[in-house]
C-alpha cells in the first residue's frame, strides 16, 4: 500500500517538492512538501538564506540535511528573502511535524509574482507527479 501524503489545496508546489503560499501583504511563505521531508526523514540541521538575500525561481536557496542525506531547497518564485524561519536552528525537526505551517523556511518579497505562479503546480499537478515518482 502507498504511503499517503498531505498535498493542500492553498499553496502552489514546484516539481522539487516546495510549496508556496500568498500571504496577506503579498509576501509568500515558502517550505518544503509532506512528501519531501518524509523522503529526507529525520531533519537535522537546514542550511537558511540570509534575510536580504536574492532568491531566483527554481534555483537552490538552502538544503536540509537529515541522517539519510542532503537535499537542496528550491525556491518556488523570485524575490528577496524577507525572513527566515529562526526556529529551525533549534529545532529542524520541526518541518517533519509541521511542513506546511510551523515548519516554513523562508518569507519571499516577491519580483514577479503573477508571472512566475504561472510556472508552478496546482495541489492536484503535484499530487499526480508525487503518485508518479512513488509508483
Amino acid at each position: 500500500m502507498a504511503e499517503e501524503y498531505e498535498v493542500r489545496g492553498i499553496p502552489s508546489y514546484t516539481k522539487e517538492d516546495t510549496w508556496a503560499k500568498v500571504i496577506g501583504d503579498g509576501a509568500v511563505k515558502v517550505g518544503i512538501t509532506d512528501y519531501a521531508q518524509k523522503m529526507l526523514s529525520e531533519i537535522t540541521y537546514v542550511d537558511l538564506p540570509e534575510v536580504g538575500s536574492a532568491v531566483v525561481q527554481l534555483e537552490s536557496f538552502g538544503s536540509a540535511e537529515s541522517s539519510k542525506s542532503v537535499a537542496d531547497i528550491y525556491s518556488p518564485i523570485s524575490g528577496i528573502v524577507a525572513a527566515v524561519n529562526q526556529d529551525l536552528a533549534d529545532d529542524p525537526e520541526m518541518i517533519n511535524r509541521d511542513p506546511y505551517d510551523a515548519g516554513w523556511i523562508i518569507e519571499i518579497t516577491p519580483s514577479n509574482l503573477d508571472e512566475e505562479l504561472k510556472n508552478l503546480l496546482s495541489a492536484d499537478e503535484y499530487k499526480a507527479l508525487i503518485k508518479e515518482k512513488t509508483s
